[in-house]
């Protein structure tokens, strides 16, 4: 965060460079400028104030001089992928951070915007611009920016041979004279992969761990040939000390369609003990597909077993794990195949997770629910709301036929998936623990303390904005449960109080509309579905004003290695 006594500063020696030498009708102007300037930095500082500063800790004692070093090689490759990921997001946007660099006031604080949003707009603002007014494309960086939706269906419907890449998860879409043209990463980012895949090897060299060995080759040849199945069979063997995922994973910055994959890089240390604590929740995973409330022949019971679960400190990241709101665990890897045979793994983020508990999540608990329904909350359901959100990406339908043709939710559901998913994996988190409560597993008599910190959650993503995937998610489970009165809304103490057994109830309603929604792939369902239900209601908006002094998310600060 930038010290406030740093932007006065600068202020004041702004102002002071200016001409001195005006008469009295000038001096009018001088103050309005002066004025305009001071509101331009409060604002900007305030954008920055949103996020509040984590000195980030981790356990290292258990690593070895070899892990260091290792970890060390990966760290660079996180860093090159920082430079393909902000070219990704926008493929003018390291000219822009060269225009932050050269203007004349605000550099600063526009400076640490940029490096927190990796661009010019604010992500927790609808994308709104700080720097310049354009507008953020649908397609980021890996399509034209003036392409549309129906542009590049009508080149496929002519040049159906086309399809597969430009359908890709793996490659940029261009205009090459009077076509499109679909470009591998390995080859428009020839200079970056080849720079990673070089580290990668230089660090399977180091490694004596040989689950790790085979991911960091596997994975090197993969930023080579964009053939990425194989190694990420070999991640799902990871079972040392260091948990590493760094490649194209997510696709939510692909608001055209949901294709493309970005580069990001989580670099973390796992706890054995923990880890093991949790391992036992696996293999209810069968058991959880069974008990959706959807008809049978759309239960997804092909996907893998294994489905480990890993408790880790992070100690670095790169590229999409870094800009705006920080993940506290994820699910990987996105491969449908690669789950049908081996399943997906949870990995939660524990030293990120505990500080945005502490930050964020309790003081906005403590503001927003009702007096009376304060002791329900508890810390452990913010964790295991987490972590089932995580299990739970890996359920209900994922290959589906449509027509008669073998397809994926995500490839019928478009850029509508990423939002639907997210809502569904936090809804249906809560319904699984309900559901290991009626076995015994969790603590039956805790039911309404889950519910109850569950609701409160939404609040916290909600704060993200309807653009973003997770606060579209929360929003629609909350006007959801309104519509269904499973909360009752204090106008006057803008507190609320949870009818915990309508909201149970309307958990089950609420899986299953969005699971049939995925099983069918109906897009336009999808599309209605948001539109009615994915926007923010006027209480919240009023609700968000009253959170106004508790940070929206952290700014971790990483422990050097």
């Amino acid at each position: 965060m930038i010290k406030r006594t740093l932007v006065a500063t600068a202020i004041i020696t702004l102002l002071g460079a200016c001409t001195l030498s005006l008469d009295n009708a000038d001096q009018p102007s001088q103050t309005t400028q002066k004025s305009a300037v001071e509101q331009k930095a409060a604002e900007y500082q305030h954008m920055l104030d949103r996020f509040v500063d984590i000195e980030m800790t981790a356990d290292l004692s258990s690593l070895s001089a070899i892990d260091r070093q290792v970890l060390q090689k990966i760290i660079q490759v996180a860093n090159i992928l920082d430079d393909v990921y902000l070219k990704q997001t926008y493929e003018f946007n390291p000219q822009i951070k060269k225009q932050i660099a050269a203007t004349d006031t605000h550099q600063e604080l526009l400076s640490s915007l940029f490096q927190l949003h990796y661009g010019p707009w604010d992500t927790l603002e609808d994308d709104k611009p700080f720097f310049g007014n354009t507008v953020r494309p649908l397609g980021a960086g890996v399509y034209p920016t003036d392409l549309t939706r129906e542009e590049f269906n009508q080149w496929i419907a002519d040049h159906p041979q086309d399809k597969e890449a430009f359908e890709s998860g793996y490659t940029v879409i261009r205009r090459q004279q009077n076509k499109l043209i679909a470009i591998p990463y390995s080859q428009y980012y020839a200079k970056e992969m080849q720079q990673s895949a070089a580290l990668m090897r230089e660090a399977a060299a180091l490694t004596q761990d040989p689950s790790l060995k085979t991911f960091l080759y596997k994975r090197a040849e993969a930023f080579l040939n964009d053939e990425y199945r194989d190694s990420e069979m070999a991640w799902m063997d990871l079972n040392g000390s260091l948990e590493i995922a760094i490649g194209p994973y997510e696709t939510y910055t692909d608001k055209l369609f949901g294709y493309k994959t970005f580069f990001e890089a989580f670099i973390t240390v796992r706890n054995p003990e923990d880890s093991k604590k949790l391992a036992r929740y696996k293999h209810y995973l069968k058991g959880m597909e069974l008990n959706l409330p959807i008809p049978e022949q759309h239960k997804n019971l092909q996907r893998g077993a294994e489905s480990p679960i890993s408790v880790v400190d992070q100690v670095a990241g790169g590229g999409d794990n870094k800009p705006g709101v920080q993940t506290v665990a994820f699910n990987l890897p996105n491969d449908e195949y690669v789950r049908e045979v081996k399943g997906s793994k949870k990995v939660m983020l524990k030293n990120v997770l505990n500080a945005k508990y502490q930050a964020i999540m309790q003081p906005i608990s403590q503001l927003i629910i009702a007096e009376h329904q304060q002791p329900m909350l508890m810390e452990k359901y913010f964790f295991n709301e987490t972590l089932f959100h995580e299990l739970s990406h890996g359920l209900g339908p994922g290959n589906i036929v449509k027509k008669g043709i073998k397809t994926s939710v995500a490839s019928e559901l478009k850029e509508t998936y990423s939002k639907i998913e997210e809502g569904k994996a936090d809804v249906m988190g809560a319904y699984n623990m309900l559901f290991l409560m009626d076995k015994g597993e969790l603590n039956p008599d805790e039911r309404d303390n889950m519910l109850v910190t569950y609701f409160a959650g939404l609040f916290r993503s909600m704060r993200f904005g309807v653009h973003e995937a997770h606060g579209a998610g929360a929003a629609f489970q909350y006007n959801y449960f309104k519509e269904k009165n499973a909360f009752e809304y204090d106008k006057k103490q803008q507190r609320y109080t949870v009818n915990v057994r309508r909201l149970e109830s309307s958990i089950t309603e609420l899986v299953r509309d969005i699971c049939m929604i995925q099983a069918l792939g109906d897009y336009d369902a999808a599309k209605q579905f948001l539109a009615d239900y994915a926007v923010l209601a006027d209480e919240v908006s009023l609700v968000n004003q009253k959170m106004a002094s508790i940070p929206t998310d952290i700014r971790p600060h990483y422990p050097k290695i």
